[in-house]
This record gives C-alpha cells, structure tokens and sequence, in this order.
C-alpha cells in the first residue's frame, strides 16, 4: 500500500506529466513504464554482472556497446544529451530488445512513442522518479515497485467503455493462493487488461518454487508458455506486456483478441483461468462466438464469460472469476442456465460474496467470487459460501487500511474445509447442498440460505420514556427563559 511521503512523490510526479501537457492518464502511465522499464533493466543488468563476477562465469551485458543506453549513465547526461539520447537512442533500443519479433513485447513496443516534451520536464521526471526509488528502497516491502504501479494504474479512475476495472491487488493475490495455481499449469486471462492476474500467479509462483525454477525446462515454460492474456484494449496490453516483464515473465502471450467472437475459438487449452471480466450491458449478438451461445443465450458478457471460461479450461482446470450480484440470483433463463451449467455438468466448490465497497472508487457494484472446476459430468455435491464483510479497508471512495479484515480468516478456513461442516447458516461461512441449491432455481446468493438471527430488544415502559420527554421538555423550558432574561 503506498501511502505517506512516497505517495506525495508519484502525486508530484503525476503533476509534472499534466503541467507538461500530458492529461491523458493512460499516456502517463505509458510514459513513467517505459522510463521504469529503462531503470530496471539496468539493474537487472548490474545484479547480472556482480552475479557473473562472483560466479566467474561469463555475461555480454545487454548494455554492450549501448553504455549511454544505462539509467545511472542517462540520469547524469546535461538536460538536452539526456532528452536526445532517450529520444533518439533508448527508445529504439527498447523497441529491438527482444530478438523474438513475434513476441508480445516486440509487439507492443514497436509503436512506443516518446512523449515527454521538452529537456527541463524530462530532468524534472527523472529527478523525482530517482527520489521515488529511493525512497522505495527504504520502504519495507517486498514488492515495491508492484505497490507503486498498482497505485498508479489506481489513477485510472473510470471504467472502460466495457465496464472494465482495476481488481484490488489483495483480492487478486487471494484468489491466487486459493487457487493454488503450479508450474504444470497453462494459466490464461482472457480479459486480461494490465495483466494483474498473470502477474500476481507468477509472484505467487516464484515465491514458492524458486528452487524448480532453476531448472531450465520449466524456466522455459514459466517464461513462455504458462501465461496468456487477451484484451481489446492494444494501450492496455502494452501496459500489461511491460508488467509482466518487469516481473520477470519474459515472454507471455499477451494478445489482441475479442475474447466473446468468433476470433477465439481456442477450447480446452488451459488448466487455470483467473479473470474479473468487464460486465456491462450487452454486446452486438451478431458478435457472439456460435459455441458460446449455444451454452447460454444471451448478450449479456458477465454470462458469456463464464461460458468462455468452462470452454477454454481442460477437463480438471480450474476457475476463480469474479461476477456482479446479479449472476448469482437472476431469474431469466439465461441467468439460471449458466448456474445449471456450472453446478450440474461440472463442480462449484465456493462463492464468496464481497462488500460493494470493494472497487470503489472505480464502481459501487456488488459482486462475488466464484470458484469451480470443469469435470464435465457434474460433481457438486456442496458448496462452500462465505460473507465478506471486510477486505482490511473501509468501503467508501477513500478506501484507507482498517484493522477488519477477513481475508485472513478466508484462506484459513478455504484450506480447512472439513471443519466448516458443523458451522450453522447464522455465521460467515457454511455449506448449502447441492439439492438445496437446486431446488431454489440454482440461487447463489448467499441471503437465499443465510440464517438471520433477530434478538429481542427490551425497551422501557412508555409512562418511562413519557416521563424522561417531560424532564427534558423542563430543561429546554428552563433555558429559553434564561436565555430571554439575557436579551
């Protein structure tokens, strides 16, 4: 979480893009990414070389015959060297970085665009940029440089045409770590935006298998072939090309694709599919993939979605998608058949309903977690549902750290399912059958089968509560007199 003075800084440094004519928020952090992408691969570089020294193994650094390509030689340049050198020398030689021309990077950064204009804002970027990464290095935690471009991406404070928006970073690290995603799995978000979901797996990832990762078949693997992102969006996907490089995937298959048409026909092709999808409205029928409207007819994208989702996953992949309210409880036979899909033919393991403060400031909408496999054959037998109340920061536009959170408690209780079955229907967390479930139109809000539990209340007697109106009818009587005596 930025907060405090290193907050202050990327708030200055934000300025310094708008007094510099660049308003346009994705432009801005399109600017400071390719600047940040620059700083970290000098780094990387350097840790590369004392890693080679210390090794007595030989490294070409990527810098070779590019000296004036390197950040701490760049930030030192006289103002206009500097805007000239990143101009006509840096940029094209981020652009012909990658020797795969076909990869996601090569393609998105073919047309990168410096924009800053003038020699003075550049040295004025740089400067606060090199107080921010200081400041950085003094702050204890562990991904700060993911904090502080989760925080600009923040800035995008509207939704798309679509309905799209930033997912909280805790929420997606928890739908993560309950989906305990491996390196033998083929991860994909098709509406992948700036990839945060592919992002966190792979955090998650190295994290836990650092050891694994030393051996180069699955390096290979976890660098080119484990994560797949779609979008519509070509700004976003140069965004989320660059995030996902700067966290050390090197090459995932980041792609233009309308993920709802017949422009992707991909089915069984992934064991993971994490997504918070755009649910807005409608789209053009005409546009609908034919397979999709065969499991669901409808034009609304939160229903298609999950369709696409149980197309693309293998037989035993698995889902953590987030939907609006709505999908849980609607009555059409649209609504109620996606359901039927998810709990008859395959196996819904647990919904987690969250607070409608969570995406603010972005939206107010209401929406859930759902967690299921594809078996296709059924095999829901109970489903695990939970009330968020809390994600550990308060629910209105300022969303500021609060000590309530049940996160926590969350994952605790997911990985310990076997003790949920005594819980009762009036606390957080408990099962509802299967044919519970069905027999309530395949329901899934969690208020269908909640249990509420009302306390009597003992109020005074009325000659009681008559008696403290009177005495303080008295009071109000005593004070206006005194108050016309002092007039």
């Amino acid at each position: 979480m930025v907060t405090g003075e290193l907050k202050n800084r990327i708030d200055a440094l934000w300025d310094t893009f708008y007094s510099g004519g660049i308003s346009n928020p994705l432009d801005v952090i399109e600017q400071i990414t390719y600047l940040m992408f620059i700083h970290d691969l000098s780094e990387m570089d350097d840790q590369k070389i004392k890693g080679a020294i210390m090794l007595g193994v030989p490294y070409t650094s990527i810098f070779k015959d590019k000296e004036q390509c390197r950040w701490s030689n760049l930030r030192h340049m006289p103002a206009q060297e500097m805007f000239n050198t990143l101009s006509n020398e840096v940029f094209p030689f981020i652009k012909n970085l990658h020797d795969d021309k076909e990869s996601a990077y090569s393609r998105y950064m073919t047309d990168a665009i410096f924009k800053i204009p003038t020699p003075q804002k550049l040295t004025s970027i740089i400067d606060e940029m090199d107080q921010i990464y200081d400041l950085g290095e003094r702050v204890d935690d562990a991904d700060i440089r993911g904090d502080i471009y989760e925080y600009m991406l923040g800035k995008l404070a509207t939704s798309g045409d679509l309905g799209q928006f930033r997912t909280p970073r805790h929420i997606i690290q928890m739908m993560v770590r309950m989906l305990k995603p491996t390196l033998d799995d083929v991860v994909c978000d098709p509406a992948c935006g700036t990839a945060g979901f592919l992002v966190e797996t792979g955090i998650y990832l190295r994290q836990l298998f650092e050891k694994e990762l030393l051996d180069n078949e699955k390096l290979e693997h976890f660098n080119k072939h484990m994560f797949t992102g779609y979008d519509v969006d070509r700004t976003m996907l140069r965004i989320g090309a660059m995030n996902m490089m700067m966290h050390g995937i090197e090459n995932p298959r980041i792609a233009y694709k309308d993920s709802l048409s017949e422009q992707n026909n991909e089915s069984e092709q992934y064991t993971v599919v994490l997504a918070n999808p755009p649910f807005k409205g409608s789209i053009d029928a005409s546009t609908i993939s034919p397979d999709l409207s065969k499991v669901v007819k409808t034009k609304k994208t939160e229903l298609l979605f999950l369709a696409l989702f149980l197309r693309m996953l293998r037989v035993g992949g698995r889902a953590a998608v987030i939907v609006p309210d709505g999908v849980l409880f609607g009555s059409s036979n649209a609504h109620k058949g996606i359901r039927r899909e998810i709990l008859e033919r395959n196996r819904l393991q647990a919904v987690i309903s969250m607070p409608s403060g969570v995406f603010k400031p972005y939206a107010g909408v209401s929406t859930a977690i759902l967690f299921f496999t594809k078996t296709g054959h059924g095999g829901t037998d109970k489903v695990w549902f939970y009330d968020m109340r809390s994600d550990g920061f308060s629910l209105d536009d300022k969303r500021q750290p609060v000590q309530d959170n049940d996160i926590p408690d969350i994952l605790e209780r997911f990985e310990h399912l076997e003790t949920e079955e005594s819980r009762e229907r009036t606390e957080q967390s408990f099962f509802v059958t299967y044919d519970e479930i069905k027999a309530n139109d395949f329901d899934l809000s969690i208020n269908k089968y909640k249990k509420v539990v009302y306390e009597q209340e003992s109020l005074p007697e009325p000659a009681v509560i008559l008696a403290e109106i009177e005495s303080m009818e008295n009071d109000i009587q005593i004070s206006l007199s005194e108050l016309k005596r002092l007039l």
